[in-house]
């Protein structure tokens, strides 16, 4: 005979849901067979948990297991053990004493398949579940999110699961891991159920030099007088790493230069997005000969 679901649990008959959810999670974290490879035992605890939460999980079959209609295995009693309450009563009294038909939803088809299942080839078994979802967030850089990244991430049940986050992953979108959320609760034949997914919303953080446009990324680059005006290279960082970039000579604040693929990486459905870089001219020391210079071109446009 099967054991007390509320003794395989480690609650009373009197807990509430909240409590026997929680006492059930915890076991199947302590007991489940990924974190118990080849525990014949660990694996057997782990289905008899599930047998227990299929019956006092469900609120619907707790109540026909605590009124006796139905046994640890969920197996309706036999009709004549007195599970099914109080006798037939008397003319015209109907079958009011069996406790999933009294009253106005009496139907006697139901009736037959209780028999139907207690003596026409055995009992039926229930199939087990799909297990819950996991919902969680993870906050990557820009660079993470231009480049495309690989994390791994600690589930609330101490399981660590990795995730890939293709390039280009856009701030808010949830990626689905298939089948690594929570253990699917076991049929009464032992199978257990479908797992989960685990459901990560993704979240990337505001860069102050990066500005995303699209597949592009935009960057501002200050360059300094000389460099304005004679031209030469500047360094430019990218998510991929610094590289030297060309600028004319006169070139002006706003000028826009572009370097391409070093914006977001290419996947199977993009070409890679450029790093769009506008110049911005900064003043810098000022030599005195330079300020000498510009004095004697004001002193002589004042003049003429």
């Amino acid at each position: 005979m099967a054991t007390d679901p509320y003794k395989v649990l480690g609650v009373s008959n009197t807990a509430s849901d909240k409590e026997i959810r929680s006492a059930y999670r915890r076991l199947v974290k302590q007991y489940h067979p990924d974190r118990n490879p080849g525990d014949a035992k660990a694996e057997e605890r782990f289905k008899e948990i599930g047998k227990a939460y299929e019956i006092i999980g469900d609120e619907e079959k707790r109540a026909q297991f605590d009124r006796g209609e139905i046994d640890a295995d969920g197996q309706m009693r036999g009709p004549f053990g007195g599970g099914f309450g109080g006798g037939a009563g008397g003319p015209g009294g109907g079958f009011g004493g069996f406790g999933g038909f009294s009253g106005g939803g009496f139907n006697p088809e139901d009736l037959g398949d209780i028999f139907g299942g207690a003596f026409g080839g055995g009992f039926r078994s229930a199939r087990p579940r799909r297990g819950e979802d996991v919902r969680g967030e993870l906050r990557i850089s820009m660079e993470e999110c231009a480049l495309g990244t690989r994390r791994d991430v600690r589930l609330g049940d101490g399981r660590e699961v990795s995730v890939t986050i293709p390039a280009g992953i856009e701030d808010g979108k949830t990626l689905r891991l298939k089948g690594k959320g929570q253990a699917g609760p076991p049929g009464m034949d032992g199978r257990p159920g479908p797992a989960g997914d685990v459901l990560l919303k993704i979240h990337v953080a505001e860069d102050p030099y990066y500005k995303r446009d699209g597949r592009n990324l935009r960057v501002t680059q200050d360059i300094d007088l000389r460099t304005a005006v004679l031209g030469g290279k500047v360094h430019v960082r990218t998510p991929a790493g610094t590289v030297a970039l060309r600028v004319k000579p006169h070139s002006d604040s706003g000028t826009v230069l572009r370097l391409s693929g070093r914006g977001i990486a290419a996947d199977r459905n993009h070409e890679a997005g450029n790093l769009l870089v506008t110049l911005r001219v900064v003043l810098g020391t000022v030599s005195p000969e330079l300020e000498a210079l510009m004095r004697r071109e004001a002193e002589a446009e004042t003049s003429d």
